[in-house]
């Protein structure tokens, strides 16, 4: 009998690029396993829901109070079938018809038990963060790798090592690394698959970006307790981060219309990797939905503590 793998898709209104990936996820090619999609869902009102039933998606649900990155795919796993989980993020795109083979590939052999693949820009990707992706995701595979770095919104991971360890539910981003640590310091490993390559399509305002890097530096306070960032780390990072990107920029002809994204982009990222990594007290509910929700308004907020009372 082949294995199955789970395909875990973690969503809140993701309509824009969804049946992109389901049509890619459907296309895949592979003679090694069979396959099924889960969709876990946290409140979508866009056509998202539709858009699974239509690619015959498994669906389920976790509340929006409820929601953290850790539990929403913990509860994704525990819905899934699957022998081998595997995790995109709604707006990421497959490369190829072989993205899935590839990702699965070590965890099948046995060589490593968690994976992750290339992440690439695409379209709306802003300059900055393409040069982080060429960065952190380079063109060579490395299976094992050394570290615990990893990314979930491409990532694979073999059903025996979630149930063991599990996604911390606790923290407000970052999951992947912070599992990554525990299942190193368990004698597991991790393994990087630049040929399982995913389009990852970022469409955020400012804030958004700033509130991503606020909530992994959180998150990062608990994975490694020894980083500190100081003003001066801020405005050093700035510096240094907007002139390598304006070199890329010149050498590629687009300084002119990029210059000012790279530099809004760059204070963004930086203030709010110091913000996350100043902030110590217990997060309140509202912060949370800023975090999780960064569309979610004062109103929305209003209403939903007006039901609970």
């Amino acid at each position: 009998m082949k294995p199955l793998v789970s395909v875990v898709i973690r969503t809140l209104n993701e309509e824009r690029y969804l049946s992109e990936l389901l049509t890619s996820i459907r296309n895949q090619v592979n003679d090694q396993f069979d396959f099924e999609i889960v969709v876990i869902d946290s409140g979508s009102t866009d056509q998202t829901l539709n858009l699974a039933e239509k690619f015959q998606c498994r669906i389920t649900h976790i509340d929006k109070q409820d929601f953290s990155f850790g539990r929403s795919l913990n509860m994704g796993c525990e819905f899934a079938r699957g022998d081998y989980l595997v995790f995109v993020s709604g707006h990421c795109i497959p490369v190829n018809m072989e993205w899935l083979s590839k990702l699965v590939a070590p965890l099948i052999n046995g060589t490593v038990e968690y994976t992750y693949g290339r992440q690439l820009a695409r379209d709306t990707t802003k300059f900055s963060e393409s040069q982080l992706f060429e960065k952190y995701f380079p063109s060579e595979s490395k299976v094992p790798q050394e570290g615990f770095f990893c990314n979930n919104a491409n990532s694979a991971v073999s059903r025996n090592a979630w149930a063991n360890l599990k996604f911390d539910e606790d923290l407000t981003g970052c999951e992947d690394m912070e599992f990554a640590k525990r299942l190193i310091m368990r004698g597991g490993s991790i393994g990087y698959v630049a040929e399982a390559a995913v389009y990852h399509i970022h469409d955020e305002t400012w804030g958004s970006v700033k509130r991503r890097y606020e909530r992994e530096a959180i998150a990062l306070q608990k994975i490694m307790p020894e980083v500190h960032v100081s003003i001066f780390d801020v405005i050093s990072f700035i510096f240094v981060g907007m002139i390598k990107d304006f070199r890329a920029a010149f050498s590629k002809g687009i300084l002119l219309n990029k210059w000012v994204e790279i530099l809004r982009f760059r204070i963004a990222q930086y203030i709010g990797a110091y913000r996350g990594n100043h902030q110590t007290r217990q997060l309140s509910k509202e912060m949370k939905y800023r975090y999780f929700y960064p569309r979610v308004t004062p109103m929305d907020l209003v209403e939903k503590r007006t039901k609970n009372d």
